[in-house]
């Protein structure tokens, strides 16, 4: 198996292959070792929902400036404004009209073109030297209904790497958030609660990573950090009065991650975004300037 005649731990026994949807495993059949080998089939993973965004990918052929729409944005993912009190603030700043219903439709429709410009910025980000990446599954509600919500982050950028919007809570999901985090390497640790569906993908996805799992803040080392994320988003979440369908609230949690890892200023970081403390480089008028002309 894998170029292996026999067990690389014991040396003595022959792998038994047993086949599942999302991975392969291979355990040696010494009573003594019964070591096994988690083997993943991309091909087989469903995407996490962050990825399967579409959409427009320009500003182009706008009512509005550009610079009104960039406002809007900040106002409602950074400043937490409802669409009707950006659209008063257009109304008494600048004596423009707009209507709270074409400001809801920018927080949703531009969410593929922020999404583009993350992972072109990400593209060569390697965080595999972090000591320990967070998840955790928070709920939230789609027309009456409960969805999860799972995130990954990176406990030294505080950078949320994925997120994966489910109407489950499976290995299947989590199986969907750690490959779409997959690409930005494999830390030293992965830090879940004791929720058992944690623990086939991260043998499988990250295999040379320590699983921790935390069952309360009285832990030496605890989730404290998604937690406070999870506070974060919530209370962003909450003013939105709930989410109407799957793919809008797919959309707004993008754009809000977006707004999160690349324009936030944290206090807890110096007032560096998540992304400048990876080292992704740009300053306040590579902002501007990335956010009005890239897509134009």
């Amino acid at each position: 198996m894998l170029g292996y005649p026999s067990c690389p731990l014991c040396g003595n026994g022959t792998f038994l292959h047993h086949d599942y949807k999302f991975y392969s495993q291979f355990t040696c059949n010494s009573k003594k070792c019964s070591h096994s080998i988690f083997v993943p089939k991309p091909s087989s993973i469903d995407k996490a929902s962050c990825e399967l965004l579409s959409g427009k990918l320009d500003f182009k052929r706008m009512r509005f400036p550009l610079f009104f729409i960039i406002t809007a944005l900040n106002l409602y993912f950074l400043n937490g404004a409802s669409t009707r009190r950006i659209a008063q603030f257009f109304n008494i700043n600048f004596n423009v009209k707009v209507s709270h219903v074409t400001i809801h439709s920018w927080c949703k429709k531009f969410a593929p073109i922020f999404l583009h410009k993350s992972n072109m910025l990400s593209t060569d980000l390697n965080l595999s030297d972090s000591d320990e990446w967070h998840t955790d599954e928070t709920v939230i509600f789609i027309n009456g209904k409960k969805h999860y919500l799972w995130f990954i982050i990176d406990s030294e950028t505080r950078m949320v790497l994925s997120f994966n919007l489910s109407p489950s809570r499976e290995a299947s999901d989590a199986f969907s958030l750690f490959h779409s985090a997959s690409k930005f390497g494999c830390p030293s640790s992965i830090v879940t609660d004791r929720f058992p569906a944690y623990n086939i993908p991260t043998k499988t996805i990250f295999p040379n990573s320590k699983h921790i799992k935390v069952s309360s803040f009285n832990d030496d080392i605890s989730n404290n950090v998604i937690e406070a994320f999870n506070d974060t988003f919530k209370d962003w979440y909450k003013r939105k009065r709930g989410f109407k369908s799957f793919d809008s609230t797919n959309a707004f949690i993008s754009m809000f991650i977006f707004h999160y890892n690349f324009l936030r200023p944290h206090y807890s970081l110096n007032n560096l975004s998540p992304a400048e403390v990876a080292g992704i480089s740009y300053n306040d008028v590579d902002k501007r300037n990335w956010l009005l002309s890239v897509f134009v």
